[in-house]
This record gives structure tokens, sequence and C-alpha cells, in this order.
């Protein structure tokens, strides 16, 4: 059993993208397609397909690599479950001074740094992506 299934996802995706994989699998969650929708309208994925298993579900996460390189240098989870890190709107900090995207869970939906700000609108940063 997982205690943190987003972390799992980014373990699973750092793994695959290390070993030059084309694709991974991960089981199915709503957050994790909405991550990963954000993740590939930022251009860090190909793209992804869930995949209907009769149980739980799949996602399977086409991996992007430019000049044989993994597009993603880098994935940190933010917020755990034994400490969960909220931001107002003010506190959201730039990734990699803009060159990377922070992903965060509000009150309107996960979205990102970017567009939480637009919005003024804080809440608890999932992840970092560079």
């Amino acid at each position: 059993m997982h205690t943190d299934p987003i972390a799992d996802m980014i373990t699973r995706i750092k793994n695959a993208a290390q070993a030059s994989k084309e694709s991974v699998d991960i089981p199915a969650s709503r957050m994790k397609i909405d991550i990963l929708d954000i993740l590939m309208k930022e251009g860090y994925i190909k793209g992804f397909k869930v995949i209907d298993d009769g149980k739980q579900g799949l996602i399977r996460v086409n991996l992007k690599y430019y000049n044989a390189k993994h597009v993603i240098t880098g994935m940190r989870k933010i917020s755990k479950p034994g400490r969960r890190i909220y931001r107002r709107v003010k506190d959201i900090q730039q990734v990699r001074r803009g060159l990377g995207v922070s992903i965060v869970s509000t009150s309107q939906g996960i979205m990102t740094d970017h567009k939480a700000k637009a919005n003024n609108v804080g809440g608890e940063e999932i992840l970092r992506v560079w």
C-alpha cells in the first residue's frame, strides 16, 4: 500500500526516464490525471492515456526526450502526507527563475503557479518540475 501516490508517480516517471523508456504505467486517480494534464500542456511529457483494467485503471504516460535526454531534469514533491505546505498568493515562488513550474492544488482546482497568481488564489503546493 502506498501512503503517497503522487510521490510514487514521480518516482515511476524518474525511473522510467533514467532507463530511457518510451512510456510508463501508473495507477490511475483523478488528481494524477490533472497533474499529468498540466505536465503535458507545459511540454514536459508527450501525452498520456487512461486504460481501463476493470479495477482502478492505469495511466500510460508517454515520456518526452530531446537529444536523447529527458525533458524533465528534476521533479520534487513539496507537500508530503506528514507535512502539508500551503502557500498564499504572494508566497508562491518561481521555480528555477521561471524555467520550471510549480503545481498547486487550490479551491479552484489543480493549476500551475502562474495561473494561481493570475487567479489570485493560493493553496497546497504539490510539486515542482524543471
